[in-house]
């Protein structure tokens, strides 16, 4: 049976039709044959893919003893939607947080291996506060600071790296109208944050990222906490964002996957099994356990 009760191979055809309306390209996916090990499909993915934004090379990932993220390479292409798709506890959210090195100011979390961004290691020796400006990130839930304004919001990530917009009024509208909430809000900017809807709530912390002007943005389950309005309107922004950022979203929602990404990697028990151009991946996966979870075999 598939994730909403259907037996497999209908959710399999779901799946299809959900990938051939995708915006992921539409040629197949030349990666490695069954059986071998994911790895071989990322390098394939890295040779043929537009230049990658950011690379993990043989990362891991620990809380404490706990290795939760076992040795990943995963090429990122620039310009593109990555989706890192998996079951609960399987790492997704870890590893992204390792590319902002937001996994280390965690008590006893640590990690090994490489994180690359234009091809410069930016796990060694380079200051998180500079990278975090770099790679932003929009968390599960919104979570507009309580006790400012919505202008104060969008303003709130300049401030506490220490920059001051020449025109912050202008830099407000801007990100505003690039998460399509300027006609929503432009005569409220006094008013809280909370004062929102969740998904207004939402675009409003897309701003606050896009203010600090990152090149890659990372999204950690961005919609799970929206109704399906609101997702919609995300899932229309993040097409719409591509053109100018690289993205990574990290989704349990498999159609989502297949609306909005480029390229999926499937995460299982801290080990990517999987990674190819979306449509091949969920109409044709090369590994039993993309068929089995795609088509709700178990997760």
């Amino acid at each position: 049976m598939d994730l909403v009760g259907r037996p497999a191979d209908a959710g399999r055809v779901a799946f299809e039709r959900e990938a051939s309306s995708s915006r992921a390209p539409s040629a197949p996916f030349a990666g490695a044959p069954n059986g071998e090990h994911a790895q071989s499909d990322a390098d394939a993915v890295a040779s043929r893919a537009q230049t990658s934004k950011m690379r993990t090379e043989e990362l891991r990932a620990f809380f404490g003893r706990s290795e939760v993220i076992r040795g990943i390479t995963l090429p990122i292409p620039e310009k593109k939607v990555t989706a890192i798709i998996g079951p609960s506890g399987c790492g997704k959210s870890t590893f992204i947080r390792c590319l902002n090195r937001m996994h280390e100011v965690v008590p006893g979390a640590r990690s090994t291996g490489k994180v690359l961004l234009d091809g410069q290691e930016i796990s060694r020796g380079v200051d998180p506060v500079r990278i975090r400006r770099r790679v932003g990130m929009v968390f599960q839930k919104p979570n507009p600071f309580p006790t400012m304004s919505i202008r104060d919001n969008v303003l709130a990530g300049l401030r506490l790296n220490g920059l001051r917009p020449k025109d912050p009024a202008s830099l407000v509208e801007s990100a505003l109208r690039r998460v399509a909430l300027w006609d929503e809000v432009k005569d409220g900017l006094g008013r809280s944050g909370l004062s929102l809807s969740g998904g207004q709530q939402q675009r409003l912390c897309i701003a606050r990222t896009l203010a600090t002007e990152p090149e890659v943005i990372l999204m950690d389950e961005p919609c799970s906490a929206l109704d399906p309005i609101a997702t919609a309107r995300v899932e229309e922004l993040i097409h719409e964002l591509q053109s100018s950022y690289t993205i990574v979203i990290v989704t349990h929602n498999m159609q989502q996957a297949a609306r909005v990404s480029d390229y999926t990697a499937f995460f299982y028990m801290g080990e990517l099994i999987e990674h190819g151009r979306t449509d091949a991946m969920f109409t044709r996966p090369r590994q039993q356990k993309t068929e089995d979870y795609i088509t709700g075999r178990f997760g």
